[in-house]
């Protein structure tokens, strides 16, 4: 194989792709990405066996096709590195690859390309189409609540739930969740679906999309996601395992309403958060007439208290959260407003926006 190619047009797809590969992985393989090279493409794969990400390349000389894997960090670094207006030469001699750009010279193992693991090929059943901005917004308004490493594995993902109008996504780590969802386009089934994205693949989808115009095709089978997003194909498995029902979770009839100015509150709950158990990340919350006051304490005996007015009127109330949850969900409303529904201290609160009804948020309280 030996092909010339300019490092602008080699950096951002190597930069998505190692993305995906796993520093530490089980299989040597897997540290690596795919290379191969036909007339006038060069297509590129990784995969952590979970998600796979390949990108189709254009700009590029082939003068011997040909297929390896080489590892995807190093090139990455490698090209990197180089100026901006380096123009690489790629060529495999023996068992390495050479990178050569200018006086640069570059000499990297590689592992042959049927050792590479391909996610199997499956059938897609549904096909619906977005508009990208907004489904870009829906993900990164709920992504931040899945559960990590989870023993619960259906938590470690996002629910997408689709019917023939609509898609939502839920998100939910046991202690907090987050939902939004946005109509679609066109879609190829009647019935409603549910499917569990795992968290990487959420994470690289997201990373993907951007905000400008247009819409992207994504479609489900009974194991697989898959998209097409400009030159890159995502695929992700499913989990599989039972979600729970979040309609349950939702707090309802919730009669102590607040409404507050957004940034003043992240503000305000970022600051009190400094001086909270540095574990359990505690602070309490203590309502009153067209006032909010916060607390938090540490083993040190350190204290913070702060307050802010608020539009309430109600009943006094004093409940404990973790401010982190608070913070997270105030980082992704992007209105002004907010409107926290709260009922009673052992009960969850409602977050909402106090413009846009797409998105809700739900904490749930602490003992402190």
């Amino acid at each position: 194989m030996k092909l010339i190619i300019s490092r602008e047009a080699l950096l951002a797809p190597l930069q998505s792709i190692s993305g995906v590969v796993e520093k530490k992985q089980t299989m040597p393989v897997l540290s690596n990405i795919l290379m191969v090279a036909n007339q006038g493409e060069l297509r590129l794969t990784g995969t952590n066996m979970e998600v796979e990400l390949v990108c189709n390349i254009d700009q590029v000389d082939v003068e011997t096709p040909g297929q390896i894997t080489v590892p995807a960090r190093k090139l990455s670094d490698i090209c990197r590195s180089l100026s901006e207006q380096a123009v690489l030469e790629l060529s495999v001699e023996g068992e390495r690859l050479h990178v050569r750009a200018g006086k640069s010279h570059f000499t990297l193992s590689t592992l042959p390309a049927e050792h590479f693991p391909n996610i199997e090929e499956s059938q897609q059943d549904i096909s619906m189409t977005l508009p990208q901005a907004d489904f870009k917004k829906m993900l990164e308004a709920t992504s931040f609540a899945m559960a990590q490493q989870d023993v619960r594995y259906y938590l470690n993902g996002m629910l997408l739930e689709m019917s023939a109008t609509s898609i939502r996504a839920v998100a939910t780590d046991g202690h907090r969740l987050a939902m939004s969802s946005i109509d679609v386009i066109g879609t190829t089934f009647e019935n409603n679906r549910q499917v569990i994205v795992p968290r990487k693949g959420i994470l690289e989808l997201a990373r993907l999309l951007t905000d400008a115009e247009g819409t992207i095709n994504i479609s489900f089978s009974d194991s697989h996601v898959r998209s097409e997003i400009g030159s890159y194909i995502f695929t992700s498995k499913l989990i599989e395992g039972k979600f729970p029902d979040y309609n349950r979770v939702i707090p309802r009839g919730g009669d102590k309403i607040v409404i507050a100015d957004r940034v003043e509150l992240k503000n305000m709950f970022m600051r009190a958060g400094i001086l909270s158990h540095e574990n359990i990340r505690g602070v309490r919350l203590q309502l009153s007439d067209n006032q909010l006051q916060v607390f938090a304490n540490n083993p040190e005996h350190e204290q913070a208290e702060d307050s802010l007015s608020v539009a309430y009127h109600g009943e006094p109330l004093q409940v404990g959260f973790n401010v982190g949850y608070l913070i997270d969900v105030m980082g992704v409303i992007n209105d002004e407003q907010v409107k926290l529904t709260l009922s009673n201290p052992n009960a969850s609160a409602l977050i909402e926006s106090t413009e846009e009804s797409n998105s809700l948020y739900v904490v749930m309280p602490m003992r402190l």
